[in-house]
């Protein structure tokens, strides 16, 4: 459910090239099927560059584990004891891009799960088929694994993974203390437009997608914006947030986050500065910083990045519960 997908497939820029946008003219519902079939395919998996220390899944001791999600299997690991902390991976991503995340965790005496979403990494096909998935089928894949592990003292969530666990929380479908989302999205809405833009779609495909989308989902695109999803949430649901979120990040950019953390009181934004959207998941500073905040411990402004922005980008404001950080 991500532009990167469909700006990479050549398939889509062969048809973007013959017209799908004039085809979308005369049959729109047509042009929305085969826009569907390309918005929701997976992309090869884009794993993020670990740190150089950074242990796989099997250095580290720990366990496979299955949960089961509508006789679908979800494959994860489990490391350590004590409260509970999942990890999410994106859109396209498996648990591989997550562990650089563990030691920090685990030296703080917590139990790590990390999961691959159904249709990710090694975990069964979804009800799509393999290769296709969503944002509300990443969330109801933690939903199988929250059930086998129980309560959570935090998620923590990158990308993609980052709407549907919070969507998880507002839904019922997790419980959990804390909160960390890593370069979240805005969220659907501004991806349909952007797709729709992509693939020249006219505005009768661009609803008949949405609807399709609908169907697919069960949500409405609207509902699955990152600030109406916040703002669902009542008082004494919400858990304490945290969002890192790099400064120079292409593929999610950076302004939501901070609008997400005005509309959610209390809540932390922690900016990196050219570590951009997946390498942001290895560096050491990001790693502290969520283990701290995890272990209910203050949240150090310490983050760092590799280059500095000329400026910031248009429209960034750094409210007093806000923190940025660029390279000294």
């Amino acid at each position: 459910m991500a532009l990167s997908s469909i700006q990479k497939s050549t398939i889509v820029r062969s048809i973007a090239g013959r017209g799908l946008g004039l085809v979308g003219a005369a049959l729109p519902g047509l042009a929305a099927r085969a826009a569907e079939g390309l918005w929701f395919r997976l992309p090869s998996a884009a794993a993020a560059p670990a740190a150089d220390s950074a242990p796989t899944v099997r250095e580290l001791l720990g366990a496979p584990f299955e949960a089961d999600l509508r006789g679908r299997l979800v494959r994860g690991w489990s490391w350590g004891s004590g409260p509970v902390v999942y990890l999410v991976h994106g859109w396209g991503g498996d648990l591989e891009q997550m562990v650089p995340l563990v030691a920090p965790l685990l030296d703080r005496g917590l139990q790590v799960v990390a999961f691959d979403g159904l249709s990710h990494g090694r975990s069964d096909a979804g009800a799509h088929g393999p290769r296709s998935s969503d944002a509300v089928e990443l969330g109801r894949s933690l939903d199988a694994v929250a059930a086998r592990f129980g309560p959570a003292r935090a998620v923590v969530a990158h990308s993609m993974g980052a709407l549907a666990a919070l969507l998880a929380v507002r839904d019922g479908w997790l419980a959990t203390e804390r909160l960390v989302l890593v370069a979240p999205p805005s969220g659907v809405p501004d991806l349909l437009e952007r797709v729709s833009r992509e693939l020249g779609l006219g505005p009768g495909a661009s609803r008949r997608l949405a609807e399709r989308a609908r169907r697919r989902t069960g949500y409405a695109v609207d509902e699955l914006d990152l600030v109406r999803i916040a703002t669902g949430l009542g008082a004494d649901e919400r858990p304490e947030l945290l969002v890192v979120h790099d400064l120079l990040d292409r593929e999610a950019p950076h302004e939501p986050s901070t609008r997400l953390i005005r509309s959610w009181p209390g809540a932390e934004l922690l900016s990196t500065s050219g570590l951009g959207h997946r390498r942001v998941l290895a560096d050491a500073a990001v790693g502290g910083a969520v283990s701290r905040f995890v272990d209910r411990l203050p949240v150090e402004p310490s983050l760092h990045g590799d280059e500095r922005p000329a400026s910031f980008p248009r429209g960034l404001t750094v409210d007093a519960n806000s923190r940025v950080a660029g390279a000294a």
